[in-house]
């Protein structure tokens, strides 16, 4: 992510092999070292929850606490969920009697939050993508969306296994991202001596490897900035982040 903490979400399952009964908790943070809450809840107004059939599916419980959000929902089909925090609006800061002001929304509500008056205004289109995947029975196919920066899996995300190689493609809007910057952290740094990260830029194609050296959970991670879809902004950010177990 373009900002000094990271976003993630933690499931506390990502594959289950009984297909009955089944529940799943997540929680959603950010924090300076991954999957460890120590910097602030992940708002999650952009919650989604989607089945292996592609329905949306709401959690059975939310709360949000300090440094973390939790939240949790019943698995009542087989395959591949998505949980993900998906945002599309805009960043704006100006300044209102010499203060400073900010307000994050749709574009639709700009002229309702920000006078048309406003002195030195700075507008951000930003689009983000917020995700982990949880498989009950037999691994599903994940369907792109077709908006903003995501991955489409040539290697099941709950597939994956240390010492093994995946193939991943990150995709804009639906078509492939060449040239894209991704970065691929572990969890536990806290732990070591050095950040177990893995840099790389994505082929012609979008797609890139990366040979998993451990199991654990594993943070990947991507943003770019592209010419804004909304008269407001100049400019879109785009940015992706997903959380992986590698199995040993």
């Amino acid at each position: 992510m373009a900002q000094a903490h990271r976003s993630f979400l933690v499931p506390s399952s990502t594959v289950l092999s009984q297909t009955a009964n089944q529940w799943v908790s997540v929680d959603a943070a950010r924090g300076n070292d991954l999957f460890f809450f120590n910097h602030n809840a992940l708002p999650l107004e952009g919650l989604q929850i989607i089945s292996p059939s592609g329905k949306a599916t709401d959690p059975a419980k939310l709360e949000r606490f300090r440094y973390k959000a939790v939240f949790e929902w019943q698995l009542t089909e087989p395959g591949t969920w998505r949980a993900a925090v998906v945002n599309d609006g805009l960043r704006v800061q100006w300044q209102e009697n010499g203060q400073a002001k900010r307000w994050n929304g749709p574009a639709a509500d700009f002229a309702l939050h920000v006078p048309a008056t406003a002195e030195k205004l700075s507008v951000n289109q930003v689009a983000s993508r917020v995700e982990t995947f949880v498989t009950m029975g037999k691994p599903s196919a994940v369907t792109p969306t077709g908006k903003g920066l995501e991955l489409r899996f040539a290697t099941h995300p709950n597939d994956l296994a240390a010492s093994e190689t995946a193939t991943l493609t990150f995709l804009q809007d639906g078509k492939p991202a060449p040239q894209l910057k991704v970065s691929i952290i572990a969890g536990g740094a806290r732990w070591h001596e050095s950040t177990q990260q893995m840099d790389g830029v994505t082929d012609d194609n979008g797609s890139f490897q990366v040979r998993w050296p451990s199991a654990g959970l594993y943070w990947i991670n991507a943003s770019t900035r592209v010419a804004a879809t909304v008269a407001q902004a100049k400019q879109k950010s785009l940015t992706y982040a997903a959380t992986l177990e590698v199995l040993p």
